[in-house]
Parts: C-alpha cells; structure tokens; sequence
C-alpha cells in the first residue's frame, strides 16, 4: 500500500497564500487617499465596462483588485446586505465596519476551505464621516484580516512601492485636487523608478464627498471634469448635469479569466 502524500497545514496556508499574492499581484493598482471633505478613489483603469471602485451605501464606497467576477459577487453581496440592515434597522446602522466584518467572515471562510481555491482578490471598504477624524477605511487582504488603514492606502500589483510613496507625501488637509495628483503621481511609477503617463481615459476616479447635501456622498469624476482636475484648473466636484451626462463611464481593466 503507498503511503498517502501528506502537506503540513502551514504549508498548505501558505501555498494558498502565495497564489492568491500572485493574482492579486497581475491586476493594476488602486489608491485611496482622505482629503479635506472626503476620501478618493483611484484607479488606473482604460475599460469602460466593469468598475473597480463602485457605491455600497449612502456613505460607503468600495474599491477591489484582482479577479473581476470574485469582487464582483463579493460587491452584490455587500450592497445586499447593506440595504437589507438599513431597511431591517435604520440607515445609520449601516456601516463601513460591519461591512469589513461581513467581508473578513466570507473571505476567511473561502481561505481556509481546502475545497475550493482561495479569491484572487483585495479589498477596500471606506465610509465618509462628518469630519475627517470620523473616516474610515479598512483594508482587507484575501485571507480575510482587515487592516485600518488611515491617511491612504493602495492595493494591487505595484502596493508595496505605492503606499511608500503615498506614506512620504500624503499630509491631513490636502484638496482634491492636490490628493488626486499626488494619487496619478503613484500610479504612475513603475519598479524601476521610471515615470509613465497616465490620461484621463485611463484613469477610474471616484469619491465620497462630506460637503454633498444629499444623502448619498458617493460620485463618479468624469470626462472634462476629471481633465481639469487633473489640469489643476478645478478644486472641487461641483459640475453641471450635461456635463457629467456627456462624460463617458469608466470600468475595470480586469477580465473575468485574467485579472
């Protein structure tokens, strides 16, 4: 009789982690920063059709990396689960930090499950509060940890360089406009210390704005509005509805099959 092949579980865990890293590693970066009346989302991102940075909730927003079809079904269930709290309870009840825990619980599971692969995603769940010290952010990682994250923080191929950018020049108070180029400035530093270019086409950019009178903080930066951010000739997200109408969307770079 062979004798059974046998896998420690620590070596198990870490051949699961290491697949995951490598997936997660093959999709582009995405960086979220604070800024005086809000948090921003940036993505580089030349599709139109699939989002990487997308609302949950009236305060809440959610960004990912990796494959396309994991954090998608991972996004409905957050937007599920939001709206059936807020509705069962109150809207207030709904928050960031259940959210991240609802995440953490399904992606633990799926971690540890010996009998289905690990997601080849990472996750950012941020909420926008009344003032800058009541943001949150939450990094959670495919083996289900969440990290509380402040100031900014990035996810995807080229993290580790990115956030040691963003950590060296992020400071409390910036505008949107100076948050979102020093966003596209790490975005677009490559391992080798070189600089590429990144338009407005290519970029997915969105925030969760405080100051919105309505109750939904979350909106999209589009078309000539997004330019003139990133030309320096605006400094905040007040547009006029035919100009966000004429603007083309944005979406993930990320196929189902390839991340």
């Amino acid at each position: 009789m062979s004798t059974p092949f046998y896998v420690s579980p620590q070596q198990a865990m870490a051949d699961r982690a290491e697949y995951a890293r490598k997936g997660i590693a093959r999709g582009r970066s995405v960086v979220v920063l604070q800024y005086t009346d809000g948090v921003l989302f940036v993505a580089e991102n030349p599709s139109r059709a699939l989002h990487k940075v997308s609302e949950i909730y009236d305060r809440i927003a959610f960004a990912a990396v990796g494959k396309y079809n994991e954090f998608e079904n991972l996004r409905i269930g957050g937007v599920r689960y939001a709206d059936l709290r807020g509705y069962t309870y109150d809207r207030d009840d709904v928050t960031a930090r259940g959210l991240a825990n609802v995440y953490a619980q399904t992606l633990g599971t799926i971690f540890s499950s010996a009998a289905e692969k690990p997601y080849e995603v990472e996750l950012i769940v941020a909420e926008v509060g009344a003032g800058p010290e009541d943001d949150q952010i939450y990094r959670l990682p495919h083996d289900g940890s969440i990290v509380d994250e402040h100031g900014s923080v990035a996810v995807g191929g080229n993290a580790d360089q990115i956030s040691s950018y963003l950590d060296q020049r992020h400071r409390d108070g910036m505008t949107l406009a100076e948050a979102l180029k020093l966003a596209v400035e790490s975005l677009t530093r490559d391992n080798n210390g070189g600089e590429r270019t990144l338009t407005a086409e290519q970029l997915e950019v969105a925030v969760l704005d405080r100051t919105r009178p309505q109750q939904r903080k979350f909106k999209r930066l589009l078309g000539r509005q997004l330019s003139r951010l990133l030309e320096g000739h605006a400094t905040d997200v007040s547009v006029d509805e035919s100009d966000e109408a004429a603007a083309p969307g944005a979406g993930a770079d990320e196929t189902p099959d390839a991340p």
